[in-house]
């Protein structure tokens, strides 16, 4: 395996460097504090205007339209959603000026349309994404970028053919933590990895998706028929429009909702294609209100050995009845030390000794002959790492990809290749649970095994 290990400590740069030399860093318990510096990487020379389209109006669409708003040169033309409601709130919210309709196929005829931002439940994206490349469209899909892994590489397969930019949204992806994370684990920070985990942690209503039902949200202002119409037919039922991420039919449950974004973090930190083996269990413990998923879950995956990483092994959490609430991390452990993963932060910490204060294996290093040795300078137990406070966000940075890579053809961080890649192994997690069976999956040409 070609991996370029080099001196951690002389690649700190020069804040890093004094830090580490200083007086107070000396010290076991000392940080190294540094900046994550804010690269200036949306400067083009072409300016040009691009009009978007919002397909599905609810929370994530909200948030990622206000999110592509806040550049210039972006502005909102028309929205489309199947809740009426919604649509007047699009007009009260973004101007009257918006083409609001129920028909996606109706915005992505519009010639003032250049791309589309897809913000529906998860088994309209395939089909969506489609309409919109082969109407000429850039796509902006919210994760997971599928609903099931049959579906991927119709996806991909549309995306290569339109010649369009499509991104998938796992945000963290252009943030300035996991850019720094990923620079740091090239450098050797924390030697070869062996072993990841994350975890997401939530105890509210609103984060165990309960959401809201709107008073007038019925037959006559939802076009449910439509919503159905590419999977099971049922009579109206508010809950499973209005709190999709419930229902197998419409959602991905925890793994493909919260799962994919640590996996997308993960995979582009570590360049890696992703597992091999999955498996996964849990329950539903607490939110008893009908659901189909669990409202706990956990999840085991196996990374084969590559040209780009060692083999390692990843364990994620996901807690919907959990007292610390809001908690979520991405732990990254190597040879030499580990990495603590945040959007706006990286904390480095390394083994600086072998030692142990266990009787038993310090009288086996003495029987293995291990001697005392002169005391020495050591850096830093932790090195943290800190977006500078003007960063604008991972959101902001994601849409600012997009655009870049639209008004140069360039590329993206999480193009459907990436994003398929991220969601495949979130997929197959509720495969395994479902199934109760490990998965095998090959990561290198997207398929089950």
């Amino acid at each position: 395996m070609k991996r370029q290990r080099r001196d951690f400590l002389r690649k700190l740069g020069a804040t890093g460097a004094i830090a580490a030399l200083s007086p107070i860093a000396l010290s076991q318990e000392a940080q190294a504090k540094n900046l994550i510096e804010i690269k200036n990487q949306f400067n083009s020379e072409n300016d040009t205007t691009i009009k978007l389209g919002l397909i599905g109006a609810g929370i994530m669409g909200i948030e990622d339209t206000n999110s592509a708003l806040r550049h210039a040169n972006v502005e909102l033309v028309a929205v489309c959603d199947l809740y009426k409601g919604r649509l007047d709130s699009a007009k009260q919210r973004w101007g009257d000026h918006l083409f609001v309709t129920q028909d996606h196929k109706e915005l992505l005829k519009r010639s003032d349309v250049d791309a589309v931002i897809i913000a529906t439940s998860d088994h309209w994206h395939k089909q969506i994404s489609i309409d919109a490349l082969n109407a000429g469209k850039h796509v902006y899909c919210e994760k997971p970028m599928v609903h099931s892994v049959k579906e991927g590489m119709d996806v991909i397969n549309a995306w290569k053919k339109s010649g369009k930019v499509m991104i998938v949204g796992s945000q963290g992806v252009s943030s300035l933590g996991n850019e720094k994370a990923k620079e740091l684990l090239a450098e050797g920070a924390i030697g070869d990895i062996v072993y990841a985990e994350g975890f997401w942690a939530r105890m509210s209503p609103e984060g165990a998706w309960q959401y809201a039902i709107p008073k007038d949200g019925n037959e006559q202002t939802v076009d449910w028929k439509k919503y159905v119409s590419n999977t099971k037919s049922r009579d109206w039922d508010p809950l499973r429009f209005f709190r999709w991420r419930n229902y197998l039919d419409y959602g991905t449950g925890m793994s493909g909702d919260l799962f994919v974004h640590l996996f997308s973090s993960l995979h582009f930190i570590t360049d890696s294609y992703g597992p091999n083996k999955i498996s996964s269990m849990g329950g539903l413990r607490y939110w008893k209100d009908g659901r189909e998923v669990p409202d706990v879950l956990l999840g085991t995956f196996d990374y084969p050995e590559t040209e780009k990483h060692a083999g390692f092994n990843l364990s994620l959490r996901c807690n919907f009845v959990d007292g610390t609430s809001g908690t979520t991390y991405l732990r990254i452990v190597g040879t030499k030390g580990s990495m603590d993963v945040k959007w706006e932060e990286v904390v480095v910490k390394m083994n600086q000794t072998m030692t142990s204060d266990d009787p038993f294996l310090q009288e086996q290093a003495r029987l293995r002959g291990d001697s005392d040795t002169r005391a020495a300078i050591l850096p830093p137990k932790e090195l943290v790492y800190t977006a500078q406070r003007n960063w604008k966000g991972a959101h902001y940075d994601h849409f600012g990809n997009w655009f870049q890579a639209i008004r140069t053809g360039g590329t993206v961080a999480e193009d459907p290749v990436f994003g398929f890649r991220a969601a495949a192994p979130a997929l197959l997690c509720n495969d395994s649970y479902f199934q109760n069976k490990f998965i095998q999956w090959d990561p290198v040409n997207m398929k089950l095994i």
